[in-house]
């Protein structure tokens, strides 16, 4: 959404921003229809992927914006948001079998977390899971000091949305005029995006039960406040082992003074 703001200069899109920057990976879309609009498009391209840096072609003409999130936080949204997805209609779409079995009971939130966090998997296998996020964010965090990798905190853009946005211009070489930025800003909160969750949620396909459902909370530290002091030291010790020191006080925001901001 932020980077379709900088690129239009208005909150009045011209379409769906899914319809704009299609979701790259998306196996319910044909690469073929993928490629065609994208090859239509005449305006500066921003395009959706969730392949780590270490999956998709490095083109020095682009500029590779990769988002991170406290992991815990992540995957407490990651668990709302299977909720709310139409897990038949996506066996539809991508061709597999109707299910006939009744859907399993689902852990509670507490429970499903700490079985979320000691999961052992393949990161290349599993993108979601602990190890396929830290997998993710150690390659983009090693890439950071090239001319076209940005890292952008979640909590950042949530503290601070206009001086973020105003940086993202800055790296990305694009001239906004002062009077523009107040409205380019209010339509990349959280709250304006899940009022017009119609047009920016990320459902081309109509596999959300619900979009507005999609803009859950917005908030950060519900992964925190789920765990106790043991097992939040836990979550630390693994994930010493997955990422380096830096990359995880950046992460964590639990010692900024070491953390090199990218």
């Amino acid at each position: 959404m932020i980077c379709a703001l900088l690129v239009f200069q208005t909150p009045d899109l011209p379409a769906p921003l899914s319809t704009m920057s299609p979701w790259l990976d998306w196996l319910i879309t044909s690469r073929t229809e993928v490629y065609a609009r994208l090859s239509a498009q005449e305006h500066r391209r921003f395009i959706k992927t969730h392949t780590p840096l270490d999956g998709v072609p490095l083109d020095r003409q682009a500029t590779y914006i990769v988002v991170a999130r406290h992991p815990l936080d992540m995957a407490v949204s990651l668990y709302h948001q299977s909720d709310n997805l139409d897990h038949e209609r996506i066996r539809s779409l991508t061709g597999q079998p109707k299910s006939n079995r009744p859907p399993s009971p689902r852990q509670p939130l507490d429970e499903w977390l700490l079985s979320w966090i000691d999961r052992e998997v393949d990161p290349r296998e599993e993108l979601d899971s602990l190890p396929g996020v830290m997998w993710h964010l150690s390659d983009a965090w090693t890439r950071q000091r090239g001319p076209n990798v940005v890292l952008v905190h979640y909590d950042d853009l949530s503290a601070d949305l206009e001086n973020e946005m105003r940086r993202l211009a800055a790296l990305l070489g694009i001239t906004v005029p002062e009077q523009t930025w107040p409205q380019l800003v209010e339509a990349a909160t959280f709250e304006h995006m899940r009022a017009r969750a119609d047009r920016l949620a990320p459902d081309p396909s109509g596999v959300f039960k619900n979009r507005e459902a999609f803009f859950r909370l917005g908030m950060s530290g519900s992964g925190r406040k789920l765990l106790s002091n043991e097992e939040l030291g836990h979550y630390r010790a693994r994930t010493a082992k997955l990422a380096p020191p830096d990359l995880l006080a950046w992460l964590h925001r639990e010692d900024l003074t070491t953390a090199t901001h990218p």
